[in-house]
């Protein structure tokens, strides 16, 4: 089971995963652990990553980034509209009103949409970190900022589906830093103690989020975040970008803007420049070659000239920091540390005024670019079966607060109701308690617009099917469980009608008498109880499950009873729950039938991807053979292939290299598989007579010493050696005939071959010598060393101290020993092998 953690950034993607050694962030194939957030489309392919940033300028109408930020969006989005000036490629809307992204694949104009592009970014990812653990991958970790809305987060959870992989969690960037933080703290305060208070701090290219936590041992919780989504290292590129074009319409009489690829290497130089003025104070050059019109453009700025243009920008650095300590009531001193993370955090001017604001030095004890994914890949193994990990709770938070809105039959008009408040506890299960005749439908929104970054407060609406009055004709008591999820997306989780059956006696039911006005008021009462429940239950989220919430609505409901009318002792009655369809209609929400052609459709590009790869490799190998024959021909083969051939098959390596840059520049992946078969026809005779001139010399020694070594066995047999007298007299007659058979063959092939020229085939390849020598082992090598039989004498009548050696008799009697030493061995293993076993 994979366990692997996606960091999805506006400009850039990081992949860890968790091994037996720990969690691992992984190079791609450039050997690289950063992938930029690209996707360029081709006539024939998609190139994604790495790939796909080197075509940003020669390909800059079709290599989309930063679409990160158009998830869950409209296309009409103000926010959208704004864009879209700014960017090189094109936007366009999809039939079900949201943002796509306009480019040309495979020849045609298509319209792919932003859970479809994000999908294929994801899709390379998977690949990477496939490519490193070696086995496939679906499980995982997602980081989304903490500012995504409903709509954002679900458009990212569609995506992840599309790419084939069971995204376990959404993880909010500044949480997966927390996590990273905290896991490995061997000193943080015991779970009764006042926990540590860490601030972190995440200045990423596209969006500022702050969160703070509490840390106690096993133990993480939010207490609060803040964020600003418009401000970033993308802004202050974006001031640069304004600074160098009125500077060279100026100097050059250039309009940078008119040209994209032109102001798509600006603002690639602009970012280098904003770089390296954070690691230096002094005047920075600014050149580009050939920028436009064949003319090199050239400018000079310093960090004090780039922190007075960034002054407005700069100013929005402590909104989010003052707005956190007012939501948490914490006081300076109460923080432990300030971490601060992501790219746009090595800008000076930004980590001045946030150690200012908290009155410390700010902490970098975290991988500025990696904690995030790190953060995630821990989430994931936290998650999954398959790696044990130190016990360790996370509680989020709600960003925003989030209502409830029906229409009541009492007041005849519109009820609502905050289900969860800002900073509310996350994932989280409240159980609301209606009372109605009738299916109704409930409406979710954001209560609080002003502080969403984004133009639409409503989340969905959601249809209770179903309802019926009780028998007796009265109101039915309808139980809904609302959830915000671990991606903190909220739903309503589960509808029930409690059914009330009359008790034997045929008393009526308790609540016969309550009128459709108290109804209402009934709901009511349970929401604000159910409420203040929650918000008591808020300290222990982490412990608190699903079937404890219904337990405190029920809870609830004893206490609300109380407050009820007396009246009279009725006996007890019977109730049954019964289930309820809801039908969900969420804002932006692809249709199931949509996501499954999408699904259909990154499968298709994946293989014609896949084919295209293919189709190159095939003709790059034909490249690269005729490159290396050429050299080979007037190299190490000069000797094995005659004048005539050598000149011919040239000519043909010639005919192939004009070939491939003409027509067959583009051809099918089989011409170019069978023009490689026809090179190698010519090719492969000539480097297997080389190949044979290297390997024949040792065949032929190694098949001269065996013959000499049974040979040497005969003639020590025919001079009565006691070492081989045990030996059948009709067995080594065999052998000195195949010895000498043998010998004769070895002979007349070298002499033959000894004719031969290099540029002719061998007359005796390698392998028949192989095979020859083989043969004779066999033939020979069971009569040589047979055994000689075991004669035990009794030991104290031939003590081995009187028997000196003599003619050789030390080696016999070394070789007499090698027996018992053959039988001794297999004792010893077999003593050793439940030691083996229990390794």
């Amino acid at each position: 089971m994979s366990v692997v953690g996606f960091d999805v950034g506006f400009q850039s993607c990081y992949v860890a995963v968790a091994r037996a050694g720990g969690i691992e962030t992984v190079a791609n194939e450039y050997s690289d652990r950063c992938t930029p957030s690209f996707v360029s489309f081709g006539p024939r392919n998609r190139s994604i990553g790495a790939a796909a940033k080197n075509q940003v300028v020669t390909n800059c109408k079709n290599t989309v980034q930063g679409f990160k930020r158009f998830h869950g969006r409209a296309f009409s989005d103000p926010y959208v509209q704004a864009e879209k000036s700014s960017l090189v490629f094109d936007l366009a809307q999809m039939p079900t009103g949201t943002t796509g992204i306009k480019v040309m694949y495979m020849e045609e104009e298509k319209v792919f949409s932003i859970e479809q592009v994000t999908a294929m970014l994801l899709t390379k990812l998977k690949e990477t970190a496939e490519a490193a653990l070696k086995k496939p991958v679906a499980d995982c970790v997602i980081s989304v900022p903490s500012f995504f809305t409903d709509a954002e987060r679900r458009s990212v959870m569609d995506a992840a589906q599309i790419a084939g992989l069971n995204c376990l969690r959404l993880m909010n960037d500044t949480t997966a830093v927390a996590l990273a933080y905290g896991i490995y703290k061997q000193d943080l305060p015991a779970p009764e103690e006042k926990p540590r208070i860490v601030v972190f701090v995440d200045v990423g290219h596209a969006g500022y989020q702050v969160s703070v936590c509490a840390f106690n041992k096993g133990k993480l919780k939010v207490l609060g975040s803040a964020f600003d989504p418009e401000l970033g290292g993308k802004d202050f590129d974006e001031v640069l970008v304004k600074y160098f074009c009125e500077e060279f319409a100026q100097k050059y009489k250039l309009d940078v803007r008119s040209k994209p690829r032109a102001l798509v290497r600006l603002y690639q130089e602009c970012e280098k420049l904003k770089k390296l003025m954070s690691a230096n104070s002094s005047d920075l050059p600014l050149n580009i070659e050939c920028f436009m019109n064949d003319i090199d453009v050239s400018g000079t700025l310093n960090r004090a000239k780039f922190e007075e243009f960034c002054a407005e920008l700069l100013t929005k650095v402590e909104a989010p920091l003052r707005s956190i300590m007012e939501q948490t009531r914490l006081k300076k001193d109460d923080i432990y540390a300030v971490e601060i993370i992501g790219g746009a955090s090595r800008i000076t001017a930004i980590k001045e005024r946030i150690s200012k604001f908290f009155g410390k030095e700010l902490s970098t004890t975290l991988n500025a670019d990696e904690a995030v994914a790190r953060g995630c890949a821990l989430q994931c193994a936290i998650l999954s079966p398959a790696f044990k990990v130190r016990e360790f709770s996370i509680t989020e938070v709600v960003p925003y607060p989030i209502s409830l809105k029906w229409t009541s039959a009492a007041d005849e008009g519109i009820s609502d109701c905050e289900v969860f408040p800002k900073n509310h506890a996350a994932p989280f299960s409240k159980v609301l308690t209606f009372y109605r005749r009738e299916p109704f439908s409930l409406e979710a929104y954001y209560n609080n617009p002003k502080e969403l970054p984004y133009p639409d407060p409503t989340m969905g609406q959601f249809n209770i099917q179903k309802v019926v009055p009780q028998p007796s004709g009265e109101s039915s008591k309808v139980k809904v469980k609302v959830r915000v999820n671990v991606h903190g997306v909220f739903s309503v989780s589960s509808a029930s009608l409690v059914e009330v059956v009359k008790s034997a006696e045929g008393e009526e039911p308790m609540e016969t008498d309550t009128p459709a006005k108290e109804d209402e008021n009934k709901m009511q009462v349970d929401q604000e109880v159910q409420k203040a429940q929650g918000d008591d239950q808020k300290e222990h989220a982490d412990k608190k499950s699903d079937t404890e919430d219904m337990e405190a609505s029920e809870d609830n409901k004893q206490e609300e009873k109380k407050n009820e009318p007396p009246q009279a002792k009725k006996a007890k009655v019977k109730t049954k729950t019964v289930d309820l369809p809801i039908e969900n209609s969420l804002h932006w929400q692809l249709a199931s039938e949509t996501l499954n052609l999408f699904v259909e459709n990154e499968g298709k590009m994946i293989m014609q991807d896949k084919l295209e790869k293919e189709r190159n490799d095939a003709k790059n190998y034909v490249e690269e053979y005729v490159y290396e024959m050429r050299d080979k021909l007037h190299g190490v083969l000069e000797n094995f292939v005659s004048e005539a051939d050598r000149d011919s098959f040239s000519l043909k390596l010639e005919d192939t290299e004009n070939w491939l840059y003409e027509e067959g520049e583009d051809q099918q992946k089989q011409v170019y598989i069978d023009k490689l078969a026809e090179l190698k026809k010519l090719g492969e005779p000539i480097q297997n007579r080389l190949m044979e001139a290297e390997e024949r010399p040792k065949a032929l020694n190694e098949l001269g010493r065996q013959i000499q070594q049974y040979m040497k066995v005969v003639e020590a047999y025919k001079a009565k050696d006691e070492l081989y007298d045990h030996l059948d007299e009709l067995e080594v007659m065999k052998v000195e005939k195949q010895g000498n058979e043998t010998m004769t063959w070895m002979n007349n092939k070298m002499n033959l071959q000894s004719k031969q020229s290099l540029s002719q085939d061998p007359v005796v390849k390698a392998q028949e010598i192989q095979a020859k020598t083989k043969e004779l082992y066999s033939a020979c090598n069971h009569v040589v060393t047979k055994p000689k039989p075991k004669v035990e004498p009794p030991k104290e009548e031939t003590p081995a101290e009187q028997n000196g050696p003599v003619n050789g008799q030390e080696g016999s009697e070394a070789q007499a020993g090698n027996p018992e030493k053959g039988q001794a061995a297999p004792e010893n293993t077999e003593a050793k092998l439940p030691e083996m076993d229990i390794d």
